[in-house]
């Protein structure tokens, strides 16, 4: 049994740590830690919780955490904002075994992209080259034993499943991609935001990040890396008026002539071939058929016409696109199954 930290746990991923560590045969949540709702019942926040965490509380930040999590973990598990994680992983660095971190505060290893996309230079620039890249379909083989993992984000990960296979294959251009994706209100936050209170965001779709969204260099990254090409790409974030999902409608220019709808199809379905949180198929994904699972589903569509490739990609952004592919992660680190513990079928109604 692994016993765990988890630093972040009263936000939306926190709880999505706790809820799926509730089910993994080989997880013990020792400490969960929310630094606005410390010495606040678990339950409290998140009655969903109560049977499986009692009358656990959430552990304050304090001088005593690292202590406590040196001498009672070997896993830490990261839901914090941007940013806190690189002050707090180097205090906790050689302390305990593993850290697996949600926020994108490590996930890059050119230090220069901090401050272009993120507004701010990184505060510890020379851990970036330790750190794995968390997106286990595309770059599984740096996960075994990793000390320090951070965790793809939900919209890098919706729109590279479904384009990375398409451009190693060349049947996509590298450059000239339109990335077209919305999430869910719980990508967010927790937090209240004036953008994202409930008669704010009902009834109403809107874009944001236009041109700057921070997630277009690690789309960009995840794709190079795992085609072995430069891509370039345009993303556009939108806000739905749901609770979760992630949809991304990614188009790119045809560079294979005789490539058709079956080729595209079949280039995707053999590159997660046995993946078992990958669906391909010919039906167009959506964001219900996903809800509280780590599967993404996937399709393709090659337009003769206008020579464009669509490649549509659907996931839950807590799940797959956060907290469930974190423990998907922490499971190859750690030795186990990646699907161990983790949902596969979605919730529906």
């Amino acid at each position: 049994m692994h016993k765990l930290a988890i630093i972040g746990a009263s936000g939306f991923t926190g709880a999505e740590f706790l809820r799926l560590c509730a089910a993994h045969p080989n997880f013990e949540v020792v400490i969960a830690t929310g630094e606005s709702q410390a010495h606040r019942p678990i339950a409290d926040l998140y009655p969903n919780l109560a049977s499986a965490y009692g009358n656990m509380v959430f552990t304050p930040h304090n001088d005593e955490l690292i202590s406590t999590i040196e001498a009672s973990v070997d896993l830490v598990l990261m839901g914090l904002p941007h940013g806190h994680a690189q002050t707090l992983v180097p205090q906790l660095r050689g302390k305990v075994k593993h850290i697996i971190d949600l926020s994108a505060d490590f996930r890059f290893n050119d230090p220069s992209v901090y401050p272009k996309w993120y507004g701010e230079a990184h505060q510890a620039p020379e851990l970036l080259n330790e750190f794995v890249f968390g997106l286990p379909e595309l770059f599984r083989d740096q996960l075994p034993g990793a000390e320090l993992t951070a965790v793809a984000g939900c919209y890098v990960t919706t729109a590279s499943l479904a384009l990375a296979p398409l451009v190693k294959a060349g049947i996509v251009e590298p450059t000239g991609i339109i990335v077209d994706a919305a999430s869910g209100v719980s990508g967010a936050g927790r937090p209240p935001k004036d953008n994202t209170s409930f008669c704010s965001v009902d009834e109403d779709f809107s874009a944001y990040g236009l041109l700057n969204h921070r997630h277009t260099p690690e789309i960009e990254m995840a794709i190079s890396g795992y085609a072995g090409v430069d891509a370039q790409l345009l993303f556009t974030p939108h806000l739905a008026p749901m609770n979760r999902g992630i949809l991304a409608t990614c188009y790119g220019n045809l560079s294979d002539i005789g490539a058709t709808t079956e080729t595209a199809l079949e280039c995707i379905a053999e590159a997660y071939t046995d993946e078992p949180f990958v669906v391909v198929d010919q039906r167009s994904p959506s964001t219900k058929t996903t809800l509280g699972s780590n599967t993404v589903h996937l399709t393709a569509r090659v337009d003769e016409r206008t020579q464009t490739v669509i490649a549509i990609g659907a996931l839950d952004n807590l799940v797959k696109g956060a907290s469930g592919q974190g423990i998907q992660c922490a499971n190859a680190v750690l030795g186990l199954p990646e699907h161990t513990g983790l949902p596969t079928a979605g919730l529906f109604p």
